[in-house]
């Protein structure tokens, strides 16, 4: 079996990367490495890392953090033939976890896979619509594959061959993952999904952080595909579309009493996404907030 370099980047991470950890050490499979970058975490994450000693490890600047670059750099280093990426707050739900996520890629014809990717399991405490669009985006796999392009990176695979031969981006702050496998896709190379491959991995953002997050995801995505949409299609039409999937989630789950602050919910993410493309289109620059 060939050697896995399990790559993990981390920033005060603290109520995640030991669990994390813990749950990578009890993998079935065991022939692998694990390479570290942290960015300037201050709040304890740093300690516990060097307390589970990787195999290799970086401390960096926040302000040196550049997400392609960190990304060559852990697989020019690398000692496996196969990468494996976890960010250090996805917690793998079982011991079959990596052997489950590489298994594509030691099957015939994995040079025709540009990466495999796992299933993004909501954390308990997650909000509905957060936990909505979990569910949505991964479990079977079956709304995401009639999307255009879907990727996460977050607990993902990939040939190191492949990694060399395709390197990210280092102009991108956000969505270099999607950007690296939509080049590969436009090569006849394709993500794979593997729903029994498991994570647990969720965000519940404050209004603000929520919208900077998707505001720069739209400025990414304006350098990664280029064409505008208009306001209608663009904004309008997928909003409308979204909210309605989103009230008929919660009157299905029975969480109605959230419905207002769905509503702002998804009309902050789906604004701040489309102005943040609609920006960087117009100046001709990506200007990503901080």
């Amino acid at each position: 079996m060939p050697l896995v370099t399990i790559v993990m980047r981390s920033k005060n991470d603290i109520s995640y990367i030991g669990r994390t950890l813990e749950k990578i050490l009890e993998q079935k499979f065991t022939d692998f490495e694990i390479f570290n970058f942290d960015s300037g975490s201050e709040d304890g994450t740093w300690e516990l890392i060097r307390k589970y000693n990787p195999d290799k490890s970086r401390k960096l600047a926040p302000e040196d953090y550049v997400p392609g670059k960190i990304l060559n750099l852990a697989v020019a280093e690398a000692e496996g033939e196969i990468i494996v990426f976890n960010n250090s707050d996805c917690v793998p739900l079982d011991e079959n976890w990596l052997g489950c996520l590489i298994r594509p890629l030691l099957e015939p014809g994995a040079e025709k896979i540009s990466a495999v990717f796992c299933n993004q399991l909501p954390r308990p405490d997650a909000f509905p619509l957060v936990r909505k669009d979990n569910l949505r985006a991964f479990g079977e796999g079956v709304t995401a594959a009639g999307w255009e392009h879907f990727f996460s990176l977050a607990s993902s695979a990939a040939l190191k061959k492949t990694l060399l031969k395709y390197p990210f981006r280092e102009d991108l702050q956000y969505s270099e993952d999607i950007d690296w496998t939509w080049r590969l896709k436009k090569n006849g190379c394709h993500p794979v999904y593997v729903p029994e491959a498991r994570v647990e991995h969720s965000h519940n953002y404050s209004p603000d952080e929520l919208r900077r997050r998707f505001y720069n995801e739209g400025v990414a995505e304006a350098q990664i595909y280029g064409a505008p949409k208009p306001f209608w299609r663009g904004f309008f039409f997928p909003w409308l579309a979204e909210t309605v999937r989103d009230i008929c989630y919660l009157l299905k789950t029975g969480e109605t009493r959230t419905v207002p602050c769905a509503l702002r919910y998804r009309l902050v993410q789906r604004w701040a996404a489309w102005k943040g493309r609609r920006d960087c289109l117009k100046t001709g620059e990506a200007v990503y907030e901080r």
